[in-house]
């Protein structure tokens, strides 16, 4: 592997950083796969926070802003994997106040009805068990779940009901 000078993997670091928000931890593993010095390593992650190219609580907010509008994260998930990001729980907690309470409920609610067209079921209990089990996997409490499940299979019985 070829020696790269402190002073050059500084300048690659400001332009990873650049190119989309990143935390300490995504930056350190970069540098750990260099032949940098601890020290060297550590300068370097302190001059990228001091100039701004790194900031964790923007970091913790785009995150979670971009993980629920893209990929339908509920705050569960995103929380567990900013922590696992090392990210600080003051941040953590104020990422996730920026979702919208409406707009979460919302997209969960949209999310368990497009799956609750696709899951076979022979009664209410397993079709309810799954659409929990599956807004579990996204992240979204057992309380949040729980209530949008019993409302949208309430709303569905009285629709077929209506039908027949």
């Amino acid at each position: 592997m070829k020696e790269v000078s402190e002073q050059e993997m500084l300048h690659r670091m400001a332009a990873y950083c650049s190119s989309a928000e990143r935390c300490v931890q995504e930056v350190r593993k970069k540098l750990d796969a260099t032949t940098l010095q601890t020290e060297e390593s550590d300068r370097i992650v302190a001059r990228l926070l001091q100039e701004g190219f790194i900031d964790e609580r923007r970091f913790a907010r785009a995150f979670a802003n971009d993980k629920f509008r893209f990929n339908h994260w509920g705050k569960v998930k995103i929380g567990y994997e900013l922590r696992k990001k090392a990210i600080p729980a003051a941040y953590i907690d104020e990422a996730l106040a920026t979702i919208p309470d409406e707009t979460y409920t919302s997209d969960l609610t949209a999310l368990l009805r497009a799956k609750l067209k696709t899951i076979k079921a022979k009664d209410d209990r397993e079709r309810y068990y799954k659409l929990l089990r599956f807004a579990a996997g996204r992240g979204f409490s057992v309380q949040e779940a729980n209530a949008c499940i019993r409302s949208l299979l309430k709303n569905t019985d009285e629709y077929e009901t209506a039908m027949e």
